[in-house]
């Protein structure tokens, strides 16, 4: 079967999903698969910017709303379901676009990382000797050299993670890959659309205001309501993070739609930094000419994912 491909990233708010769903309705064979960390979740729907009922018809749309909301979710589990979301559209004909702002997320996908496993107690134990002053670096340059060279001695979660999988797996943290600091070569071409920071501001503040008046805080007030609650990772969506905190810490309405608008700026400029490091990105300014790109990409040799 023919493997097509392409990937259209860049920050929140720079258009990747509309121009994603122009080019899906204009080749019925085309499918969208969203790389986001929060559409996988069901019922966070207006504030992660998914597609709605009527888009979903015209296009076919995979990797939405694939947990509740109360179930912690990993890049593993997101590599896992986006293989078989490939899998099926590839062996229907189809060709795919790779649509979205989640950095790691995406390098999961379309370098195919091979990503170790979890070990909860070995992590538990680890994280109770950072607390108590443990040198874990130290360890970690006794254990896998490689790996500690590759992080700063006090970033917490990349030491602790390092040596969980190190222990709990019986080898090197390092021998699972080159690390996100390489790129390799070009499995599956990806198009980067910017906007120009002030613009993109405007458009946050423009977006989330409008969610607002299409009912956002309500769709909040219903998640904070569910008897299961929510899971650590869908707490941390920008946007319904903090707005919950007006629901259930009476913080001031207006301060959290300002917390909320800041905050997705800061995204949009750690997602726009994420993707400009990697040099395999192809970047355009015009939807009109990323467009362009997507469309030869698809419809050339470009397309055929490489092993």
């Amino acid at each position: 079967m023919n493997r097509v491909a392409v990937a259209l990233v860049g920050a929140t708010a720079s258009g990747k999903s509309s121009l994603a769903h122009a080019i899906a309705r204009e080749y019925p064979d085309v499918a969208v698969l969203a790389v986001d960390a929060m559409t996988v979740y069901r019922d966070l729907d207006i504030g992660t910017a998914k597609p709605t009922a009527d888009q979903r018809r015209e296009v076919p749309y995979y990797l939405l709303d694939l947990v509740e909301p109360e179930e912690e979710f990993t890049v593993a589990r997101f590599q896992r379901a986006a293989r078989e979301a490939t899998s099926t559209i590839w062996s229907q004909g189809r060709r795919a676009i790779f649509a979205g702002g989640t950095g790691l997320y995406q390098r999961a996908v379309l370098d195919d990382y091979q990503i170790p496993g979890r070990y909860p107690d070995v992590r538990r134990e680890l994280e109770a000797r950072w607390a108590a002053g443990e040198a874990l670096h130290e360890e970690l340059v006794r254990e896998d050299p490689l790996a500690a060279s590759r992080m700063e001695p006090t970033n917490e979660r990349r030491v602790v993670r390092a040596l969980e999988v190190t222990i709990g797996s019986g080898r090197p943290f390092s021998s699972f890959g080159p690390g996100l600091a390489q790129y390799g070569r070009i499995r599956i071409v990806q198009v980067g659309l910017r906007v120009p920071m002030d613009e993109l501001d405007r458009r946050i503040e423009a977006r989330f205001r409008r969610w607002m008046d299409e009912g956002l805080l309500d769709e909040v007030r219903r998640l904070a309501k569910r008897p299961a609650g929510l899971s650590r990772t869908a707490r941390q969506a920008v946007g319904y993070r903090e707005l919950l905190a007006h629901v259930e810490d009476g913080v001031d309405l207006e301060q959290c739609v300002r917390d909320a608008i800041t905050h997705s700026r800061r995204l949009a400029r750690r997602q726009r930094s994420w993707f400009e490091r990697d040099p395999r990105v192809e970047w355009f300014d015009s939807p009109d000419a990323a467009g362009e790109r997507l469309e030869r990409v698809l419809n050339g040799p470009d397309g055929f994912v490489r092993e």
